[in-house]
This record gives structure tokens, C-alpha cells and sequence, in this order.
């Protein structure tokens, strides 16, 4: 299937959250989450002429009153505490927020939002997993809470599995959590036996792969389970956990997922989008720490985003 990110006014537009000030986020030398993969992102884009190609989305949502949507109070402490530039933190937050303002508005089709740090394994403890706060978590509240939709799914296909995720929404029936990961690698959640609590019982699934899952292995995970799943929650919104550290030569996994299989990936999730969800895809920035396949990843994801 071929879908396109199309505007009203007959455009094929994707937005794209890319703030300089991402690139100064630095835990530290040598640190595998490192500005580089920003800066390898930017540079694969404008050799590719995809800069181009989208509509700059600046991150301008004030996120402080939505924080305690997903995190309690001691855990925005800790972060301010840990944090050697939480002013940045919470600026990726603002970059998805914005982006979830753009898409639910009409002024672009879906979005991709380059931001750093990561968030998906952020919960109520503090920094997890180099990430701070949950920018995918917070930005299915807010789209709950600012554009009043009810049913928000959330596709995670990071090589680690988004245990603060997963905690965010374990009891809640108004948002799908669907990921695919190693059961073995950091944090050691994942089992597909967790399948939500209370009313949100199903509503959670987790896929665990084998080491050495290829495009053929999470493909099949998409379309035997998440397609029968997303089909009958019909969401009004998806959200992308977009992590490239399943890419084949990542550094911190032993996955073998090829840039066209992004791509499948990507096309597959739009059509669900296209079903229920008037198109609206969110995606945003989790792992991938092989900067170059990051950025070639990343380059395909945008493409299928813009229906190439």
C-alpha cells in the first residue's frame, strides 16, 4: 500500500521537530547517546535533499504543565537534580508536543521529531536508560487532554523494551501499548505475558524477538499482532517510539532490521493511521547509536513518512 502524508491542499507534507539546541545535550565523552546522532541525522538529510522535503516544526509548547500528566513530583525532582541540562529535557518534550499540536491541527499530515534526549524508559524514579522524561507517554496525554481524543496507540520498535511506557498507561484502556524488543537486553521487561491490569487488561503487548531478528521477524510481529489489535481499537492517534538501535550494526543490539524494513514498518503503521486515526502519526526519536545506519534509518523512515 502506498499511503502519502496529504494536506488539504493537495501537498504531501511531513513535519519535522530538529532543534540545534538538541545537539547540546552531552552526558558525557564517549557516551553512546551522544550529539553526534543528531548531527549525523542532520547531515544525512540535507545530503538526501529531505530537509527540504518537510515542514520545520519549532518546539514552542511550555511543557511544564503537563509533566505531572505521566510523572510525579519526585521524579521532575530527581531530574532536575541529575539532569546536566534539564532545561533540554524538557525541550524535547516541547518538540513533541508541538508536533502532536501540528499533526492534530492539520498543518502536517504526520511528523517525525528528531529530539534528544530519549524517553521511553522514563517512569517515576528518575533517569532511566539515558532517558529523562517520557516525551512519547506525555504526548498521549496531551493529545488526550489538549485535542480530546480518547484512544491513543502507541508502536514501540526500539531493541529495548519501553518499561516507562509500559508503566504509564499498564491500567488504562484508552491507550494501546505495542512494542517489539529483546527480552535479554536493558531493562529485562518485556514479557509478552504482560498484557495490562485492571481495565487495561490486552491492552498492553509486548512481542519479545529472538537475537538477530531481521525484517521478516518483525514484520510478521506487525501484521499478526498488531494489525488484528490496532484494527479493533481503532485509535484516533499513533505515536511512533521510532528506536533505530534494532537497525542490523547497531552497537547496542544484535537486531538485523534492514532500512527498507523501517520503511515496511512505517508504511504499515500509516495505513492503520489512515483506518481510524485521519492519518495522524507521531513519531519520535528513541535509540540508535550507530551514527551512521542511524541516520540512513531515519532517512528511510522520513521517506515513507512523505509517501516516497
Amino acid at each position: 500500500m502506498q499511503t502519502k502524508s496529504k494536506q488539504g491542499n493537495g501537498a504531501f507534507t511531513t513535519g519535522l521537530v530538529m532543534d540545534e539546541r538538541y545537539i547540546d545535550h552531552d552526558i558525557g565523552l564517549g557516551h553512546p547517546e551522544s550529539p553526534e546522532r543528531l548531527l549525523a541525522i542532520r547531515r544525512q538529510l540535507e545530503i538526501s535533499g529531505l530537509d527540504k522535503a518537510v515542514q520545520r516544526i519549532e518546539p514552542t509548547v511550555d511543557p511544564e504543565p503537563y509533566l505531572r500528566t505521566v510523572h510525579p513530583d519526585n521524579h521532575i525532582r530527581r531530574i532536575q537534580w541529575q539532569a546536566p541540562d534539564e532545561s533540554i529535557c524538557r525541550l524535547a518534550v516541547a518538540g513533541v508536543l508541538s508536533a502532536v499540536d501540528a499533526v492534530c491541527t492539520g498543518v502536517v499530515a504526520n511528523a517525525f521529531c528528531a529530539v534528544r534526549p530519549p524517553g521511553h524508559h522514563a517512569a517515576d524514579d528518575g533517569e532511566s536508560g539515558f532517558c529523562f522524561y517520557n516525551n512519547i507517554a506525555l504526548a498521549a496525554r496531551y493529545a488526550q487532554r489538549e485535542h480530546k481524543l480518547t484512544r491513543v496507540l502507541i508502536v514501540d520498535w526500539d531493541y529495548h523494551h519501553g518499561d516507562g511506557t509500559e508503566w504509564a498507561f499498564y491500567a488504562d484502556p484508552n491507550v494501546l501499548f505495542f512494542s517489539t524488543h529483546a527480552l535479554h537486553a536493558f531493562p529485562g521487561t518485556g514479557s509478552a505475558n504482560k498484557v495490562g491490569s485492571g481495565k487495561g487488561k490486552g491492552f498492553n503487548i509486548n512481542v519479545p524477538l529472538p537475537p538477530g531478528a531481521d525484517d521478516s521477524d518483525i514484520v510478521k510481529a506487525f501484521t499478526d499482532q498488531l494489525v488484528p489489535a490496532a484494527q479493533s481499537f481503532a485509535p484516533e492517534l499513533i505515536l511512533i517510539s521510532a528506536g533505530f538501535d534494532s537497525r542490523k550494526a547497531d552497537y547496542l543490539g544484535d537486531f538485523a532490521i534492514s532500512d527498507a524494513g523501517f520503511a515496511e514498518l512505517t508504511r504499515l503503521v500509516m495505513s492503520l493511521a489512515d483506518l481510524s486515526a485521519q492519518s495522524r502519526v507521531v513519531s519520535v526519536l528513541e535509540g540508535g547509536y550507530n551514527t551512521g545506519g542511524l541516520a540512513l534509518a531515519v532517512e528511510a523512515h522520513i521517506k515513507a513518512l512523505l509517501g516516497r
